[in-house]
């Protein structure tokens, strides 16, 4: 794993979690993101080696190698952070209390199958993205 790069872990066989990932990846100009399904060995051990409770987080989970993780909306408002711009301008949320970001973010999370679908297995990244993908 690079030591310079934010790793995202997501619901690999979620249709909403894959369509943030492209678009996470079409805004990363700084190449700041590395990838992994939660689902997949790589990520099965961060996950593990963090001690995340996936009954309780399973969605998305950002790390920061050496700094910390963070999870939910505060995971979200971080990656969108990072693509600079006007995106910074969503620090603005972190003003409102954690639990009524996260339990919006829940009401999303806990329906994004019914939503949005799900696919069989985790998604394949073309030739031109895999080594943006861990594992």
């Amino acid at each position: 794993m690079e030591k310079d790069k934010k790793v995202i872990l997501f619901d690999g066989v979620c249709n909403l979690c894959n369509g943030a990932i492209q678009f996470i990846i079409k805004r990363d100009k700084k190449d700041v993101f590395r990838y992994a399904a939660l689902q997949s060995e790589i990520g099965k051990e961060l996950i593990q080696e963090r001690s995340i409770d996936t009954t309780k987080v399973d969605s998305i989970i950002l790390i920061e190698p050496g700094v910390a993780y963070f999870t939910k909306s505060d995971a979200a408002l971080r990656i969108a952070q990072d693509f600079g711009g006007l995106w910074k301008g969503l620090a603005l949320f972190t003003w409102i209390p954690k639990v009524f970001r996260d339990a919006i973010y829940d009401l999303i999370a806990r329906n994004r199958y019914k939503w949005f679908g799900r696919k069989d297995a985790c998604m394949i990244p073309t030739p031109e993205l895999q080594a943006k993908f861990l594992g």
